[in-house]
């Protein structure tokens, strides 16, 4: 049996994107969470986590005994072993391109990622449009997007950016609920987007998790810690 250690699902954006990957495939996981308590390296989440892999952090996934860490690698991984899943685009040239599009998405989108932190329970509006009309990067970072998944969508059979679900949907997820949480203004094609990955039964599954936890942590949360002080 496939393990995966996470993080708080209502925080863990990197967490998220091989478990949905994986619930939506249908490949069996025994799944762990490591609780965020903080991430200095005395803390008992490093601890845990350094004792899984190198990095220190989640997602790690334990297959045979040996660990594989960083959410690119792991479905990287999960594609080679279950060829039968067809988790990249069947065609090269796509398969390609999509793989140009995880990568993109996990070193770029620093604006985004930074400034909108993901936080599945909670509901941003006024955050996201302070945010918006403050930060010009974050507004370069959401018109890249569009410009990335625009051409995809428009060429697809499919309800995904490559017709049916793949990795990199499930790379995009996180980016999904963000876009939701802070109420950022994207086009209507995007929109309808982010609403069909969102209605995805292994993306509800997540939600659902994110929503039971109750787990208030403050350090993720800057925008809520100043306004409570």
């Amino acid at each position: 049996m496939l393990t995966l250690y996470i993080g708080n699902k209502n925080y863990s954006s990197w967490s998220m994107r091989p478990w949905v990957l994986m619930r939506q495939a249908g490949i069996a996981f025994e799944e762990v969470m490591l609780r965020f308590d903080s991430f200095e390296e005395q803390s008992a989440f490093k601890q845990r986590a350094r004792a899984l892999s190198p990095s220190g952090r989640v997602p790690v996934l334990m297959d045979e005994g040996m660990a594989i860490w960083d959410s690119l690698a792991i479905c990287e991984y999960l594609a080679e072993k279950f060829p039968e899943k067809h988790l990249w685009p069947t065609l090269a040239l796509n398969r390609a391109r999509a793989r140009s599009l995880c990568a993109e998405m996990h070193s770029g989108f620093g604006a985004l990622r930074s400034l909108c932190p993901m936080n599945i329970e909670a509901q941003l509006p006024e955050v996201g449009a302070r945010l918006w009309a403050e930060n010009v990067a974050l507004r370069d970072d959401v018109q890249h997007l569009s410009e990335l998944w625009q051409p995809l969508l428009s060429t697809a059979s499919g309800p995904m950016l490559y017709d049916q679900f793949s990795i990199v949907d499930a790379f995009f997820a996180p980016v999904c609920m963000r876009l939701a949480t802070y109420e950022l203004p994207v086009a209507p094609a995007i929109d309808a987007y982010v609403r069909r990955v969102r209605a995805l039964p292994g993306v509800q599954d997540w939600v659902q998790g994110a929503l039971a936890e109750h787990d208030f942590r403050p350090f993720e949360e800057p925008y809520r810690t100043a306004a409570a002080g």
